[in-house]
């Protein structure tokens, strides 16, 4: 009875909350933060804290950030962008990680952080490419686009209240806790990885800003599009348009060469040295797989790397990958067994408070 009593109040939450939502429109820059430091919490035992490496991801980052402090005094960007006070995008508190993973991705949790897997590292041929995706990523971030997937996750949460009293149902007075347990929480899992994702119209969005940081911060226009011209090289391009809620690359690319072609003869002067050179950027990279060889094999490592595993790639391919499927199944099932040995914690305790009487 005590969970079902704490599955109304749920509810009611929730009702409460999108109320609350509807009154300002939209979560805040704060809530958003908030949930990416969280985040980062659990990422940051793989993330790279080599001088080296650390040092010159952050120096292309923040190309991309002073070029964005520019375009934004002069208005550029949608009108999301415009909702609240931007200042905090442009701060020295934005970070640019390398982390230590095997999937290919890259990904942003809307606040002060944005990740670069190494095996991304690895497949970039150039700075240009790395700058391409790097920009796109920090695209998301001015467009707010996270905000709009916190708004989802309110519902979620409802979602969820409605699953477990769905659990409680079905497993009665003998099971319903148990059950009504593992049906909310999966629900809140499952749809928080879902509602992490982005729509078609954010990802193109991000790939138009982006294309225009990058062009701006100084990189070849001709070379934005070369790292997802890659990705369909390889066959990741293969999910027909109708089945998917994502740009197709093949688009992607051709969008951003019509870009390129589009720029005027004063984009000529935009043009800067890259950060690193051709041989330095090639000697970063065997850097990167090296120190990623001799990082502690912890269990806290571990974890991150289910947590990188599990997160969307809707930014690389539109295409659910096999391995961030099992992730998120992993890490639904290692929720449910913890969740299991409390309740049975918990029952041993009352039994023996009661023996104890």
């Amino acid at each position: 009875m005590a969970l079902r009593s704490l599955l109304h109040r749920l509810v009611m939450i929730v009702c409460l909350g999108s109320a609350a939502m509807a009154g300002v429109g939209c979560a805040t820059d704060a809530a958003v933060i908030d949930q990416a430091n969280q985040m980062h919490s659990g990422l940051e035992p793989a993330v790279i804290t080599d001088p080296h490496l650390a040092g010159y991801i952050q120096a292309v980052g923040e190309r991309i950030i002073a070029t964005a402090r520019e375009m934004n005094r002069q208005n550029y960007g949608p009108s999301a962008h415009r909702e609240e006070d931007s200042q905090w995008m442009y701060s020295k508190e934005m970070q640019f990680h390398f982390v230590n993973s095997k999937t290919l991705n890259a990904f942003t949790t809307g606040g002060e952080h944005m990740y670069i897997y190494t095996a991304l590292f690895e497949q970039c041929k150039t700075e240009d490419e790395l700058a391409a995706v790097m920009a796109h990523e920090y695209g998301h971030v001015y467009g707010r686009h996270i905000h709009k997937s916190m708004n989802r996750q309110y519902l979620v949460l409802g979602s969820a209240a409605a699953m477990g009293l769905v659990g409680y149902a079905a497993g009665g007075d003998k099971h319903g806790d148990e059950y009504a347990s593992a049906f909310a929480s999966a629900a809140v899992l499952v749809g928080n990885f879902i509602g992490m994702g982005y729509t078609r119209k954010d990802e193109a969005q991000a790939d138009q800003m982006g294309f225009d940081f990058y062009v701006r911060a100084g990189w070849d226009p001709a070379h934005f599009a070369d790292f997802f011209q890659g990705l369909i090289d390889k066959g990741m391009d293969t999910t027909p348009e109708i089945l998917s809620d994502h740009p197709p690359l093949r688009d992607r690319v051709a969008a951003a060469r019509e870009r390129a072609n589009q720029l005027p003869p004063a984009a000529r002067n935009w043009r800067k040295p890259n950060v690193a050179t051709p041989q330095q950027f090639a000697e970063l990279k065997r850097w990167a797989i090296e120190v990623g060889q001799h990082m502690p094999d912890d269990k806290s490592l571990e974890k991150a790397q289910e947590l990188l595993q599990a997160l969307p790639r809707s930014c690389l391919t539109p295409v659910v990958q096999q391995d961030q499927q099992q992730a998120q199944q992993k890490i639904i099932d290692d929720l449910q067994r913890v969740e299991e040995q409390q309740r049975q914690a918990d029952q041993a305790a009352r039994r023996q408070s009661r023996s104890g009487h």
